[in-house]
Order: C-alpha cells, then sequence, then structure tokens
C-alpha cells in the first residue's frame, strides 16, 4: 500500500510549529522536521517557509534557521536584511548572516510535548 503525501497538510503542521516559536528564540528546519515524525524533511521545512508568506495568522518564519545557525532562508525575505533585522528587532544577536550563541537561543519545538 502506497501513502499519498500531502505537502500542504505538512506545511500547514510546520506553520503551526513556528508560529509557537517564542520571540527572541530560533529553531532549525531539521528540529521541525524531527518534532513532526519526518527527520528527513528539512528541506521541506525549508520550502514551507518559503512558501509562508502571507499566510494567516502570520508565521515568524525569520525564527528559522540552519542547524549551524546561519540565515539560509534570508533570500525569501523582502531585502538582503530583512530577516536579520527581524531577528534582531527581538532580541536575537546576528552577526555575519549568523545567530549569535546559536545554542542560548535555540528553541526545541519538543518542549511543545512538556506543555500538554
Amino acid at each position: 500500500m502506497k501513502i499519498k503525501f500531502d505537502k500542504f497538510s505538512f506545511y500547514e503542521s510546520v506553520f503551526d510549529v513556528v508560529r509557537q516559536i517564542p520571540k527572541g528564540k530560533v529553531t532549525s528546519y531539521g528540529a521541525i522536521a524531527r518534532f513532526l515524525g519526518s527527520g528527513k524533511s528539512a528541506r521541506m521545512v525549508g520550502w514551507a517557509m518559503n512558501a509562508s508568506h502571507g499566510q494567516m495568522p502570520e508565521v515568524p518564519a525569520q525564527r528559522v534557521v540552519n542547524s549551524a545557525g546561519l540565515l539560509t532562508g534570508k533570500h525569501h525575505f523582502g531585502t538582503g536584511n530583512e530577516m536579520k533585522d527581524l531577528l534582531e528587532g527581538e532580541g536575537v544577536a546576528v552577526e555575519n548572516d549568523k545567530v549569535v550563541r546559536f545554542q542560548e537561543y535555540f528553541w526545541d519545538p519538543n518542549q511543545l510535548m512538556d506543555e500538554i
């Protein structure tokens, strides 16, 4: 039996997780994928972030970076510095397109399970 994969419901699940990231925190594409039980789908999480602009309620896509803290999705924002500016506006330090002290700012989506 072949299971049909619905990328739109996956995207909605990603959006729901990203909406839970607290201001001043970041997480990674891979952490979201693992939380959703699809650990090898970090790239798909990235595609969801690209599709998140204009969603309602708003999806704070700036809070999702790669596993090293790099702003790899910055080219999907309006200007070259918009992602950085949004993060810095929330108190996240960014230098050379990388979150400074990434582990201090890192939010693990598995914390959602602890709150349930």
